[in-house]
């Protein structure tokens, strides 16, 4: 069961495992402390874990809601202010366990919070928390008689273990942004492994097409001009012979002809096989495609810009749009290649086209055809993009709006 699950479940789990784990002492303490009540023995135990009952388990309780809470998308969605304030709630909550049950608890519970911090947080930022959280602990330790140095001592040791968890959790981390990484690299090769295959289709009938035009037709025009001067020079049964063997020939003719144009017409770049495999298996982003079947360009500079495009418009959803859905749809119309995208992310009030959106329009420029942006905050990005299916379509109009 445990070979099915990646790095951040595993971590999910561990880390839930920990904080039930972790609960046992609690439960046996107060459950001890009602019980020595109850039966009317004075205990300075009883008292301490008497006063503050609720408090303590509920900040046990808020410590495994927030972190349930935290873990259930570990490295699949951005980070947003929420869930930094939830960290936050996180480690306040374990502090607490320590503070209201006087005992260490709380540091095994910042030990569970440093497996989040690195995916929470930059590493410098990461380290700083994980070291001054486990510090705040000083002063229990204190109240439990214990001298100044040796407090410090028990935090830092703790400290020393929440690094181990720390580290551990940041390999998987860099281990989950490899795997992305080879994922994405592995959709843009299927992506371009298709334009390729599709471009060798089209150079490959335009190369037949080509030699059937240059060599027989060539060949079948001279031959029925030979014959149709033969037709004049000859009489009687060779005439009729000679007619029929050009009437023929021309016939053959108009048929390379036939074959030729329908060589031609069928060399053109479908862009369905090459778009669809980049919308897969995107980590925390629902892609819908609805592309248009069949649709063709004429010119694999073309493809290759709309197949960069899309790549574009997906990176840029997931790494700045923080949104959970995607609609890309591609129709050809007038001659026109036109895509829109569009997300549910938190758009933006006045977007600044980055060197990726630059990059998209220029290409999309050079080939005669334009980049439409519009976006507000809380209503996601909506791009529209129109190339021209073929060279000699006449470009469009150059004006943009962003």
């Amino acid at each position: 069961m445990l070979t099915h699950l990646n790095h951040s479940r595993l971590l999910r789990y561990a880390g839930l495992f920990t904080w039930v784990v972790v609960g046992v002492p609690l439960l046996y303490l107060y459950s001890w402390s009602w019980l020595l009540e109850a039966g009317g023995v004075e205990s300075g135990v009883a008292a301490a874990f008497a006063a503050m009952p609720w408090a303590a388990i509920g900040a046990y309780a808020l410590f495994g809601a927030s972190y349930a809470w935290l873990t259930r998308e570990l490295g699949g969605r951005q980070v947003r202010w929420v869930d930094q304030l939830f960290l936050l709630v996180l480690t306040a909550s374990a502090v607490g366990v320590s503070y209201f049950t006087e005992t260490g608890l709380g540091s095994i519970l910042l030990m569970v919070t440093a497996s989040v911090l690195p995916w929470m947080l930059p590493l410098r930022v990461g380290v700083a928390w994980l070291v001054l959280s486990q510090l705040i602990i000083v002063p229990v330790y204190i109240r439990l008689d214990l001298p100044v140095f040796e407090a410090v001592m028990q935090s830092v040791l703790y400290a020393g273990f929440s690094g181990f968890v720390f580290v551990t959790s940041l390999v998987a981390r860099q281990q989950s942004l490899a795997r992305e990484e080879q994922r994405q690299l592995n959709a843009e090769l299927r992506a371009t492994r298709a334009l390729l295959a599709e471009s060798a289709r089209v150079n490959e009938r335009t190369r037949i097409s080509r030699e059937l035009h240059d060599l027989l037709g060539h060949h079948l025009t001279a031959l029925s001009l030979n014959l149709e001067v033969a037709s004049h020079l000859s009489e009687g049964r060779v005439k009729d012979h000679v007619r029929q063997a050009h009437t023929l020939a021309r016939l053959l003719l108009t048929d390379v002809r036939e074959a030729v144009s329908q060589l031609r017409e069928g060399g053109a770049i479908d862009l369905e096989s090459a778009l669809r495999p980049l919308a897969e298996n995107v980590p925390s982003l629902n892609i819908q495609m609805d592309i248009q079947s069949p649709l063709t360009v004429d010119d694999p500079e073309r493809a290759h810009t709309l197949l960069r495009s899309t790549q574009e418009i997906i990176t840029n959803t997931v790494r700045h749009a923080h949104a959970r859905n995607l609609w890309i749809e591609a129709r050809s119309e007038d001659g026109m290649i036109v895509m829109r995208a569009r997300d549910d992310g938190r758009g933006a009030d006045s977007p600044v086209p980055g060197n990726g959106l630059q990059g998209m329009r220029e290409r999309l420029q050079q080939q005669g055809g334009e980049l439409t942006i519009e976006t507000r905050p809380q209503a996601g990005f909506s791009l529209r993009l129109v190339l021209p299916a073929t060279v000699a379509t006449a470009p469009v109009n150059e004006g943009v709006v962003a």
